[in-house]
């Protein structure tokens, strides 16, 4: 009788695909992606060539792992106590609830800071920690289906896009919230926009970032709250040149310019004083706390609220 090799026993009950795993839990495909790439909460078997698929105890993890995130606990220490085989949750209280192994909690910073926030903005950071794309995509459609564009952004997305932003500069933590949220605000108020069939007036509206200026998300909400007008924009993103800028106006004629800047670095005042001259000349809004106190000109002023921003850019088009 010859010696052969013990094969592994294959996971215990059956086996299931990502897309049957994230139906189940309820989240999407792509953070069960992310969760097995980034923090090694996957399937535990994984053949090259063959689709990835979960076994029971793989799924189990998981429910730990989305149970864990959905409480407040940040995704990389959840991973750690899902992959012990423990939930915090269920210690007694006198037994410590520090996470396995060289946790990288610090004083709370795990949590977002929302003192007083609505049931849409906690479910909304809970989502956006859990990196659901799917599940943020679904409250942000809701929120302004029912408040619209300007009371949405104002009242839901901006809170948790500013607790993202103190959490990573208090703990150096939270990128892959800010852009997992960041996207699925992104797909949403595209998707919005398309369905307002807004039309594109006489002359253009124009919605661009400053030169090196990378956060162009708010350019989206202003032209989400532009289509619930019936009003069509030209989004030319982030980092936009200032040759570019001027080849554009110069085709274009705009009634009216947005030059968004976040960040102070990429103030640029003379770009502004040297936008091409056209006829009629153009209403030209500085958005964003980025740009400094300075006298720009006639015809040029800052806006820093999106209701005022919209406003103004209808007053242009007349």
């Amino acid at each position: 009788m010859t010696d052969r090799a013990v094969e592994p026993l294959p996971p215990s009950g059956p086996s299931l695909t990502v897309a049957a795993v994230a139906r189940q839990l309820g989240v999407a495909p792509a953070t069960l992606r992310t969760w097995d790439r980034r923090y090694g909460v996957g399937p535990s078997s994984h053949e090259p060539g063959a689709h990835r698929r979960y076994s029971t105890e793989d799924i189990s993890r998981l429910e730990r792992m989305r149970r864990l995130v959905m409480s407040g606990v940040s995704p990389a220490e959840a991973a750690k106590w899902a992959l012990a085989g423990q939930d915090p949750a269920a210690q007694a209280p006198a037994e410590s609830t520090s996470a396995p192994e060289s946790s990288t909690r610090s004083g709370g910073g795990n949590v977002l800071s929302l003192p007083g926030a609505r049931g849409e903005v906690r479910g909304l950071a809970r989502a956006a920690q859990a990196l659901d794309t799917q599940e943020c995509q679904r409250i942000l459609t809701e929120a302004i289906d029912e408040h619209g564009v300007v009371d949405a952004w104002d009242g839901i997305i901006v809170p948790v896009l500013s607790a993202v932003g103190e959490k990573w500069s208090n703990t150096g933590r939270g990128v892959e919230t800010e852009h997992a949220l960041s996207a699925a605000v992104q797909e949403v108020l595209g998707s919005w926009i398309q369905s307002c069939a807004p039309s594109q007036p006489s002359r253009s509206v124009i919605l661009a970032c400053a030169p090196g200026e990378q956060h162009a998300l708010p350019l989206w909400a202003v032209a989400g709250a532009l289509a619930e007008r019936g009003v069509a924009a030209r989004i030319l993103g982030p980092n936009l040149p200032e040759d570019a800028l001027g080849r554009v106006v110069t085709r274009l004629g705009p009634a009216a310019i947005l030059l968004w800047c976040q960040v102070s670095d990429s103030a640029d005042v003379q770009m502004v004083e040297h936008l091409p001259v056209t006829r009629p000349a153009p209403t030209v809004l500085l958005g964003g706390p980025g740009w400094p106190d300075h006298d720009y000109g006639r015809g040029v002023s800052r806006t820093l609220d999106l209701k005022d921003c919209v406003e103004r850019i209808g007053r242009a088009l007349g």
